[in-house]
């Protein structure tokens, strides 16, 4: 399956915890004001690349921990997102997944994406509110959702370093 991507980050250790290979998808329709990745919005921006080329790279570094959905936004491509999500998690690696919709407002289509995601990074960006000192996020109204306690709780769970 193709996917338009912007580019990608083979060990990052900022796009979630641990080692990540941190797939920056391309296309956004937010354009927040303040975005750190502004060359991610065009939806034709970027490149096309095969989900297959994706997980090959990933099968390469026995050291990863996970991999990281962002962009752009991830939802805009949920089809490949999920397909790369799910050879993730058949790996044995967990899936963090930043997008700018709200968790109480994703998309129907989003919902088997969801499902493989471990880590949901949701809200858009917001300048006003931005902080320097949050982790894994730009701003304050932004949350980190552990969504395994969250499906298991069936409320929100907020993920922590600690436990996390």
């Amino acid at each position: 399956m193709q996917i338009r991507i912007a580019g990608l980050v083979p060990e990052s250790y900022v796009d979630g915890d641990g080692i990540r290979f941190a797939v920056f998808m391309q296309g956004c329709l937010r354009n927040c004001a303040g975005c750190h990745n502004p060359a991610t919005h065009a939806l034709d921006g970027g490149r096309l690349i095969d989900t297959d080329e994706i997980v090959s790279a990933i099968k390469k570094n026995p050291l990863l921990d996970g991999i990281t959905l962002t962009g752009g936004e991830p939802l805009l491509q949920v089809e490949a997102a999920n397909e790369l999500a799910r050879a993730a998690k058949s790996l044995g690696l967990n899936v963090w997944c930043y997008t700018g919709y709200t968790f109480e407002d994703l998309p129907l289509d989003a919902a088997p994406l969801i499902e493989n995601v471990d880590v949901l990074i949701d809200g858009a960006f917001v300048e006003s509110l931005r902080d320097l000192d949050l982790q894994f996020r730009g701003s304050r109204n932004q949350r980190v959702i552990d969504l395994n306690k969250t499906r298991v709780q069936n409320k929100i769970v907020l993920w922590s370093e600690i436990g996390g």
